[in-house]
């Protein structure tokens, strides 16, 4: 069942990559992002790594895509043809209805391997926020704060460096 639910995953993901390289519209084109970015959440939730999985989607999914089409949209990325044809409606329900199909599959999997895995007493625990957070602050505390500060760095330049930008502008 998890290979089954993996290749279906993969090959989700292959299509919309595809789907984000050989479209012509460029809405299109990160819509079929927002599809890879939501597939990869399944597979980082099929190798047990809730966190990731819910991080991929609020960040990537939700924070970048959004950003995307909001450039995209101010840039003049308009849809002259978003108005499908009856034809075209029926495809696109088809396709939602087995994209519904495929995550109602996918939740029914996830619960059946976490009930297995709580009654065999095995489970993983590498992809918690406790499991994360754990392993961030005291095996990794150096690198965290070392990245932290060099953000904090870069972050403190790019607004000196703005300012100076304006100030000779004006």
């Amino acid at each position: 069942m998890q290979l089954f639910l993996f290749i279906v995953l993969a090959a989700a993901a292959i299509a919309g990559a595809l789907g984000v390289v050989l479209s012509k519209k460029p809405v299109y084109s990160a819509l079929a992002l927002l599809l890879n970015f939501v597939v990869l959440a399944a597979l980082f939730i099929t190798l047990h790594a809730q966190f990731l999985a819910v991080v991929q989607i609020i960040v990537y999914a939700g924070a970048i895509v959004v950003l995307f089409l909001f450039v995209i949209m101010l840039i003049g990325g308009d849809l002259p043809g978003l108005a499908l044809q009856p034809r075209g409606r029926m495809v696109a329900a088809g396709v939602a209805a087995i994209a519904g199909v495929l995550a109602l599959a996918g939740l029914v999997y996830v619960a059946a391997a976490g009930s297995l895995a709580a009654v065999s007493g095995a489970v993983p625990g590498s992809g918690s926020v406790q499991a994360i957070g754990e392993a961030l602050f005291t095996t990794y505390l150096l690198p965290f704060e070392l990245a932290s500060v060099l953000l904090l760095v870069a972050m403190i330049g790019a607004v000196v460096l703005a300012r100076k930008a304006g100030n000779r502008n004006s």
